[in-house]
């Protein structure tokens, strides 16, 4: 069997597609992804064996490819970081085609911290956007905040399911009912991150009662006071 790579391709934009992702598309014969995922490397498509996936024919798809793959390379593309919010995929590619290899991509939590200016070193990155359960999740969400991290957030959106369905405006009723004061809370939701269609909210958790958003969301919970090293002179200074 022929190379198989899993890559990511960064939050929308082509700019932010790595020079190493280009050159593994670049030289692949065969890709399969979402349409979104496929349209931020559309310009590196030319002469590919190209399929269009949703989640209710993936699996149809991969097994159609597995037999007639032969030597040739295939390249699975994801939105944002392979690495992040996609491991229920990656795991079942390992356990159809066996040994894959993954390169990382730019995540749009990365870069939704850079728009807010939040250091990563403190904050916490979570993700509710899975299948299973995410009442861990949200203890996890609840237990950051009270720390007084930073929390970058990838909500869940499952509009046909509304028990699963976890975007901003269900996290901040969520908050409210646990006594966390909403209306002092600094909150940034932003949509498309990187692309022409890139939105953002400013404002506290409370605004965001009844606001709709895209599943193409990601948050950013803004609790951290500068810290440079002027405070810690005691460092360099006799």
């Amino acid at each position: 069997m022929g190379k198989i790579y899993a890559v990511g391709v960064g939050p929308g934009s082509p700019k932010y597609v790595t020079t190493i992702v280009r050159e593994i598309i670049q030289n692949c014969d065969v890709i399969i992804g979402y349409k979104y995922t496929l349209k931020t490397i559309q310009d590196l498509l030319a002469g590919k064996e190209i399929y269009e996936i949703t989640m209710n024919n993936q699996e149809e798809s991969y097994q159609k490819i597995l037999p007639n793959l032969g030597e040739r390379s295939l390249v699975v593309p994801f939105t944002g970081d392979v690495n992040f919010s996609e491991s229920e995929v990656v795991d079942r590619l390992i356990e159809i085609f066996g040994d894959v290899e993954i390169i990382p991509g730019i995540s749009s939590t990365q870069v939704a911290a850079s728009r807010v200016s939040v250091p990563l070193d403190k904050s916490k990155v979570i993700t509710m956007h899975v299948t299973t359960s995410i009442e861990e999740k949200k203890l996890e969400l609840q237990k950051a905040l009270i720390d007084g991290f930073n929390v970058i957030l990838v909500p869940r959106p499952w509009p046909k399911k509304p028990d699963k369905h976890f975007m901003p405006s269900e996290i901040a009723i969520y908050l409210k009912k646990h006594n966390f004061p909403t209306n002092k809370m600094k909150v940034h939701v932003f949509e498309a991150l990187t692309t022409e269609d890139e939105t953002s909210f400013n404002g506290t958790v409370k605004d965001l009662e009844g606001k709709e958003f895209s599943d193409l969301s990601v948050m950013v919970f803004d609790q951290t006071e500068l810290d440079s090293y002027m405070n810690y002179r005691w460092q360099w200074e006799n």
